[in-house]
């Protein structure tokens, strides 16, 4: 990314990163959130569940952490590490989009359980890489997976509570 001059510009890198993982929660929010109000209310959920208004601050810090993280590793030399960070990086990221349809659109509370699951070793992997090239991107990461872990205990209350639905 370079602005007008050619030269590269750290903070169109930081907006363009920053602002796709934020887009990625703003449509899939957009795409699901009928649901909340509608199926979702009507789910028996375990008495840990947080209050539906905490979502929107965390994940919004969550995907300006995860971004500026991103772009700290965009922002590496070229490397097959750098390349395989960012590879990792998008997978996750797709993963964390797919997650919300599972659960909220398709209503496949099992489903999104083994989807989180897999979500979970994508932002270790991504976690991992971030951290060998750069170790403040990797913590950066670290609550990201730390609220993944807590969604994934989540979504097994909830698979548990209504099995029968």
């Amino acid at each position: 990314m370079h602005d007008i001059s050619g030269v590269q510009s750290p903070l169109t890198g930081l907006v363009f990163w920053v602002g796709l993982c934020v887009l990625v929660g703003v449509v899939s929010g957009l795409l699901t959130r009928r649901e909340i109000s509608g199926w979702y209310a009507g789910l028996k959920k375990p008495s840990f569940n947080p209050p539906n208004w905490i979502f929107a601050p965390v994940w919004t810090t969550l995907y300006i952490l995860m971004g500026i993280a991103a772009w700290m590793i965009w922002r590496k030399p070229v490397s097959r590490l750098r390349a395989y960070a960012l590879a990792w990086f998008g997978i996750q990221l797709g993963l964390n989009f797919l997650w919300s349809l599972i659960f909220f659109r398709w209503h496949a509370i099992a489903g999104a359980l083994g989807e989180v699951s897999i979500l979970w070793l994508a932002i270790l992997a991504t976690m991992v890489l971030f951290w060998e090239l750069h170790p403040l991107a990797g913590w950066l990461m670290v609550p990201y997976l730390a609220w993944v872990s807590f969604a994934t205990v989540l979504n097994l209350g909830i698979f548990r509570l209504n099995r029968n639905r």
